[in-house]
């Protein structure tokens, strides 16, 4: 096919809605997602004629067409679609459906799910890739659940508008909690006074032996500071194999407690972990929003939960209906608010030990960062099988912890996320 030119980009020509530029700086249509598309022609040429394909044909492929899907948008032309948000959004209702046709099905689909979603996580770990796959089960599991609860358990009657107001309150404050947790972490930017620093070569004395270290320069960093100041300040060699405050990638002076994430490639000031249900990482500036919103989601769900179970099985309590609910599955509906009660209580039951972990390290002022790296290094106590890790480093007592904590500052620069950052 021949490849037809594509329009280039004017620097003042705004993009439409439907616009966008394309991986090699050129303007582009979604309509034309599947045109002038030699990678695909090739392909389906030798799937055609049975030849073997390219080496890494099939990478760049969907590299090519990854790129050219995209919806509209209203400004700023089209807007890239990343696929790993689709597969809950396909995949859930459809699972939930079939575990509701039988309690065995059930059984194996509750059981398959969690093992599928943290395979997926062990992978994308390894890789240390980014992914909305997380992010967008949390969002869609949230949002489908309520809205089976809206049609499936109010308009049978039984709950007022009490209940549903909980409810309804409980998720707007989730997904507050949520954009605010989705704010930067606060990043490690470089400091006012390294901004003018110089990383200065000097040569080695003549009665050093040059072949020291294979490397006949040592790198030395001088603060153009006051005059006093440069006098009185000693010279910090940075010898990238010694100095664990610099970052060799974001090439900044980490202060202590920040770490560089390997998924986000910055660095974080106070970093606690990069968390995949919200993309992005904790730390010092949203660690707070972040325990706000496992403590309002598991509130919401539990208090969701209980309701569903006295629709649903009136005649049981709370703590036997999960196990015993006779005639459930006399009706697809019930089956199913049945079936999404208990994936619920497995979304809960994992947050749970999320949030608890979370309140035992701000209780020994530690982040699960240090508390991986000094259990690593065999540095810190741990009792409960490595649930409660204590450093002793920056521990101040019980009250001292938690006023550090509830106290330490959020930095006046912290964007809002947009509203494509957001899914």
């Amino acid at each position: 096919m021949k490849k037809r030119a594509n329009k280039a980009l004017e620097p003042d020509e705004p993009l439409c809605c439907c616009e966008f530029v394309d991986r090699q700086g050129e303007r582009s249509h979604v309509a034309a997602c599947c045109c002038d598309c030699e990678d695909l022609d090739d392909a389906c040429d030798r799937w055609l004629k049975k030849e073997p394909q390219k080496a890494n044909s099939l990478s760049h492929l969907v590299t090519v067409m990854t790129d050219r899907l995209r919806v509209p948008w209203f400004w700023g032309g089209a807007r890239r679609v990343d696929l790993s948000v689709l597969p809950p959004l396909l995949l859930l209702p459809v699972l939930l459906h079939v575990a509701a046709l039988h309690f065995l099905l059930g059984i194996v689909v509750l059981t398959a799910l969690p093992v599928l979603v943290l395979w997926y996580y062990y992978v994308t770990h390894r890789k240390k890739s980014r992914t909305l796959f997380f992010l967008s089960l949390v969002l869609f599991s949230l949002g489908y659940m309520y809205y089976l609860f809206l049609t499936e358990i109010f308009l049978r009657g039984g709950l007022g508008l009490t209940q549903l107001g909980t409810v309804t309150l409980g998720v707007a404050l989730t997904l507050a909690a949520l954009v605010h947790t989705k704010r930067e972490p606060r990043y490690v930017w470089p400091h006012p006074a390294d901004v003018h620093s110089t990383v200065t070569y000097h040569s080695p004395p003549p009665d050093r032996d040059p072949g020291h270290n294979g490397v006949g320069q040592e790198v030395m960093l001088a603060n153009r500071g006051s005059g006093s100041e440069q006098q009185g300040q000693e010279v910090e060699q940075m010898d990238s194999g010694r100095s664990r405050n610099w970052c060799s990638v974001c090439r900044v002076l980490r202060p202590p407690r920040a770490g560089h994430c390997r998924i986000c490639d910055i660095c974080v000031l106070r970093l606690d972990h990069h968390c995949v249900w919200i993309n992005s990482c904790v730390g010092q500036s949203n660690h707070r929003s972040f325990l706000l919103t496992l403590l309002l989601f598991l509130l919401t769900s539990l208090y969701g939960i209980s309701l569903v179970l006295r629709s649903v099985c009136p005649q049981q309590n709370l703590v036997t209906a999960l196990v015993y609910c006779p005639g459930v599955y006399n009706q697809h509906s019930s089956a199913l608010c049945f079936t999404c009660a208990w994936y619920s209580c497995i979304v809960t039951g994992g947050l749970l030990h999320l949030l608890v972990q979370q309140l035992i390290n701000v209780s020994y002022n530690v982040t699960e960062r240090e508390a991986r790296t000094a259990l690593r290094d065999k540095t810190a106590h741990s009792l409960y099988w490595g649930l409660v890790v204590d450093t002793g480093v920056y521990s101040h007592g019980f009250r001292g912890n938690w006023a550090e904590f509830l106290t330490m500052g959020e930095g006046p620069d912290a964007p809002w996320p947009s509203l494509t950052d957001l899914v």
